[in-house]
């Protein structure tokens, strides 16, 4: 598939606040590798291969395990790779992500709240719901994947 326009270009004033929107959610306090973790596994609800191509790149460079990037898609199988924490916000960050599903049921919410308390769990909505936009923009336009590295 071809690019099909270049938002940036065409919708500059746009694109800024979505960069800024990145941005704030980023520089919230959440923690940098739980950023990856939910932004990889959003990405892999969405089908979203540009940020996949991308996220998956920024956790390796991090530093975050090639094996709990192996494992992602499947957390709730392998539950020694994540702290409590991790997987509460994971869980969370799929309710977000699929939140015309069911919507974010009260038991996520809860151990969402216990785990991680009220800041955390903003930080985990806020980072959720930026990248759910950078999914359905670069999956609408058909974004390129960067030359391989």
């Amino acid at each position: 598939m071809t690019q099909r326009l270049d938002l940036a270009l065409l919708v500059p004033d746009f694109y800024r606040a979505m960069a800024g929107l990145e941005r704030s959610a980023r520089d919230s306090g959440i923690d940098h590798h739980l950023y990856e973790l939910i932004k990889i596994r959003a990405s892999q609800l969405n089908g979203c291969a540009y940020c996949l191509d991308m996220h998956l790149s920024d956790a390796r460079t991090q530093g975050e395990s090639q094996r709990r990037l192996d494992v992602l898609s499947a957390w709730r199988e392998a539950p020694g790779q994540f702290t409590d924490g991790e997987r509460s916000a994971l869980a969370l960050a799929e309710r977000v992500t699929l939140v015309s599903e069911e919507g974010v049921p009260q038991p996520v919410w809860d151990e969402a709240v216990a785990a991680l308390g009220e800041e955390g769990v903003a930080q985990v909505i806020t980072a959720t719901v930026a990248i759910n936009c950078w999914n359905r923009l670069a999956i609408a336009i058909h974004q390129d994947l960067p030359p391989e590295h």
